[in-house]
């Protein structure tokens, strides 16, 4: 499905979320900047899922999605194919998603290199975490969405400023989906 359809005034609320992995949040802060474009936008959807609220798992039937961040990590590799299971239309939010963007120049460095000099070098911290359930053990490389999953359409830009992430969902909501489509895994 690359297009959300429309339902009747008397249909339940297409379901939305977003999600954050690894990234700054940049583009989630342009979403809130949407202002008062965001009490239109709650009348026409069931924000069902957002990093924004305090909601623990994310849920099945999700109609369309926004991820920002790149995958970075165990958690974010999980939690990325779960979003894509569970999501008829996935969107890669802003540079990192699209592009691993800041996130990924990690991959100019072994992830070792960089455990060393954050956690042994640094004179603050003892220890290197390795992987437990508070921190996630990190991939060899930082990823893009695409490198892991299919993604439907992609909304660049660091982050994609408000407008331009309105006049994405609107359109995508009024049945004119934009022309940013995506590429399949392994493609």
């Amino acid at each position: 499905m690359d297009r959300v359809t429309p339902r009747s005034a008397t249909a339940a609320k297409l379901r939305f979320a977003t999600a954050w992995l690894g990234g700054c949040s940049g583009c989630h802060m342009s979403f809130l900047d949407l202002d008062e474009r965001l009490i239109d936008l709650a009348g026409l959807v069931d924000i069902c899922y957002t990093p924004i609220a305090d909601v623990k798992e994310f849920p099945e039937d999700v109609d369309f999605a926004l991820v920002e961040g790149a995958v970075a990590n165990e958690d974010h590799l999980h939690d990325l194919r779960l979003i894509r299971q569970r999501t008829k239309i996935l969107i890669a939010f802003g540079d990192c998603a699209v592009t691993g963007n800041v996130t990924a120049l990690r991959n100019l460095l072994t992830v070792d290199d960089i455990l060393n000099r954050a956690y042994r070098e640094a004179p603050i911290v003892e220890g290197i975490p390795s992987g437990n359930d508070i921190v996630p053990k990190l991939l060899p490389r930082v990823l893009r969405l695409h490198d892991v999953v299919t993604v439907d359409h992609f909304l660049p830009g660091c982050p994609p400023s408000a407008d331009t992430i309105h006049d994405f969902l609107t359109g995508l909501l009024a049945g004119h989906p934009p022309t940013t489509h995506g590429r399949k895994f392994g493609a």
